[in-house]
């Protein structure tokens, strides 16, 4: 008779407790990529609707040691000051295109005396031998810098050693440098109306959607391909119950053994044949010795007696006085 009664064994509800934990994992991570996937659209709207935007000067943007507000990210900003070069920060392990490279942060003193960080460019380097005196000199004197507001980065990346960084903190640069900095930083696109000379340009985003949406599609479909997994594993073995047959499991489980007892079987044969073929090579060579023992050479000599009742062997035994 038909049942579910199975699936509330030790080893059903094991199962289901595993395609349980499964189908909530692929669900978390497919709603992770879709929750990425609309803070790349956010972040891709604000990038859009500062591109269509009036440069603005940098004191209406940034204020020294204030975070750069998400609705600036991408800003296009102006200064005008001096560049400080005995103050440069190189920014180790910055790849291009599969080359090894830095950037190169100048702080701009402006005029109403706070610092500005400006990331000049990127050159290619070696990230370990590289140091601020192999970088291009930034122009001399009083220039106006046009460039992109960028937030800081954060954590131990940006710690500030011999005037090197991985990462651009306005807050431990300005420690690093004593002065006084905006927060943020901008990412220069022209210095008097030019780019910066012998480095190249910053690298604007890309403003696509990214893979998050196939990525939160594949992780649901690792879920409902468990769930149905799990159903119908349930399905043949409930069937299997009505026509006694098999279950899929059982029928692997016993295919299994079946290969087990056949190479067990194999192993025994093997065994007794080399046991009868040692036992017959045995039986030969006992045969062999018997045949090549040589036969006895010794002969019985007839105790014979004389007429007298004598025996013969008498006269040829010496007597006491050693005379025959």
């Amino acid at each position: 008779m038909r049942s579910w009664g199975f699936l509330i064994s030790r080893r059903w509800l094991l199962f289901a407790a595993i395609v349980v934990l499964l189908c909530y994992a692929a669900w978390w991570l497919g709603e992770w990529q879709f929750h990425r996937l609309d803070d790349r659209k956010a972040s891709n709207a604000v990038v859009r609707a500062n591109e269509d935007r009036d440069p603005a000067r940098v004191g209406d943007v940034l204020a020294p040691g204030r975070p750069v507000a998400e609705d600036d990210e991408w800003r296009q900003v102006t200064a005008t000051g001096t560049y400080d070069a005995d103050q440069t920060v190189i920014v180790r392990y910055r790849t291009r295109d599969g080359a090894s490279g830095i950037d190169v942060v100048v702080p701009l003193v402006t005029a109403d005396g706070a610092t500005l960080l400006v990331d000049r460019g990127w050159m290619a380097a070696d990230n370990e031998g590289a140091s601020p005196s192999d970088v291009p000199a930034p122009p001399a004197g009083e220039v106006t810098v046009e460039g992109w507001v960028r937030a800081d980065a954060s954590g131990d990346s940006t710690d500030v050693t011999d005037h090197s960084t991985r990462s651009i903190s306005s807050e431990t640069i300005g420690k690093a440098i004593d002065q006084d900095v905006y927060g943020g930083f901008v990412m220069v696109d022209t210095e008097d109306g030019q780019p910066a000379a012998d480095l190249e340009p910053a690298e604007l985003p890309e403003l696509d959607n990214g893979p998050h949406f196939f990525y939160g599609l594949q992780w649901w479909f690792f879920g409902l391909l468990a769930f149905f997994g799990f159903g119908y594993l349930a399905w043949d073995e409930w069937r299997s119950q009505r026509r006694d047959e098999p279950s899929a499991r059982e029928e692997a489980l016993s295919g299994r053994k079946s290969k087990q007892a056949a190479k067990n079987a194999h192993k025994q044969a093997v065994r007794a044949a080399y046991q009868k073929a040692y036992a017959e090579e045995r039986a030969a060579r006992e045969a062999h010795r018997a045949r090549s023992m040589p036969p006895s050479t010794g002969s019985i000599t007839p105790d014979t007696k004389d007429a007298a009742g004598d025996s013969t062997k008498a006269a040829t035994r010496p007597n006491s006085s050693g005379a025959p």
